[in-house]
């Protein structure tokens, strides 16, 4: 039996860093939010507490039934996997099990109870290591790792579900997401996103950052990234829901800067925006990093009206900055 008549969107993952502010942006647009997590990964304390928190998880098809048939969910925004690309090298069985296996009994359970909206998390693991700087849509997809091959493979079914079943959809090919709100931040175990871990060094929590190449064809011969805001990030869901509110699609778009920095100007920025020095460590150069990753996100700014609100490398590195500081401990801290 249906609870009420009121109507859910189902985050899976909320619990997770970047689940966990689109739930919060989601309620402050008004949504009522199922927020799904088995906790392998995220933090239940980062869950906006409007939230209707329920821990599962997406290999368990009788508790994704139970789920939605107490529940009116209208639409699915599918944030929930595993997200380490090294890990996903040693172990791809558990990357396509996560990532592909669980999200497919998902979209089946969605089939069963005709809920055909759904707004994918992708990444720009998708591309590969592609020859162009600037990446857009039609960029050749060339996956070097399991974690960028599972998140295509999903892609692809969803276009296979949206052509014989009407499921509509929308991926959302994360570049770097980074920064922080102010409830919500990262809280990785390991920490393996630049920003952070060079941000725990200003704080003295370590004693270096590791930099891996200086002999690269960029600018100052480190490796170059597009960083996105995650509140930013999040907001593209909220679009994305709305378009899918008005039309029957299956589409994918870059969310991204469509601005490169380097590691090296990661560093320099961190000390500006924290006052403390950052010893740096040069190591060799990582198998599979590209030199540039830079979004072409055009196609989402004309489709969506989506504009980054926090452009500025300054004003991401202080956010994470400002809820590291508060939250020397992470979660734990709460």
């Amino acid at each position: 039996m249906v609870n009420d008549n009121s109507k859910y969107i189902l985050v899976t993952g909320a619990a997770g860093y970047i689940g966990s502010v689109v739930t919060e942006e989601l309620i402050k647009d008004g949504k009522r939010i199922i927020a799904l997590d088995n906790l392998a990964q995220g933090h239940k304390e980062s869950v906006d507490e409007r939230a209707e928190f329920v821990q599962g998880d997406l290999g368990d098809p009788d508790f994704l039934d139970g789920l939605f048939r107490s529940h009116r969910i209208e639409a699915v925004v599918h944030l929930a996997a595993r997200t380490l690309v090294g890990e996903s090298v040693t172990n791809p069985a558990l990357y396509f099990q996560n990532n592909l296996v669980y999200g497919l009994n998902l979209l089946d359970t969605m089939r069963q109870y005709q809920v055909n909206k759904i707004v994918f998390s992708s990444s720009c693991a998708v591309y590969g290591q592609p020859d162009t700087e600037a990446i857009n849509e039609d960029t050749t997809k060339n996956p070097i790792n399991p974690y960028g091959e599972a998140k295509l493979a999903f892609e692809r079914m969803l276009y296979w579900y949206a052509q014989s079943y009407g499921l509509n959809s929308i991926s959302l090919r994360y570049f770097n997401a980074a920064g922080a709100s102010s409830r919500c931040g990262e809280d990785h175990s390991p920490e393996t996103h630049l920003i952070p871990k060079v941000i725990k060094v200003a704080l003295g929590q370590v004693e270096n950052i590791t930099v891996f190449g200086n002999d690269y064809p960029t600018r100052d011969g480190s490796c170059i990234r597009d960083y996105v805001h995650v509140i930013d990030i999040a907001r593209a869901h909220i679009l994305a829901l709305q378009k899918l509110e008005k039309s029957a699609m299956c589409q994918f778009y870059n969310l991204g800067n469509g601005k490169g920095y380097s590691v090296l100007e990661v560093i320099d920025v961190t000390q500006k925006v924290t006052g403390a020095e950052i010893p740096v460590v040069f190591s060799e150069r990582r198998p599979g990093d590209p030199p540039t990753l830079v979004a072409d996100s055009s196609l989402t700014k004309n489709r969506f009206g989506w504009e980054p609100r926090y452009a500025g490398l300054d004003e991401i590195i202080d956010s994470a900055y400002q809820w590291m500081k508060n939250h020397p401990q992470g979660y734990k801290n709460r």
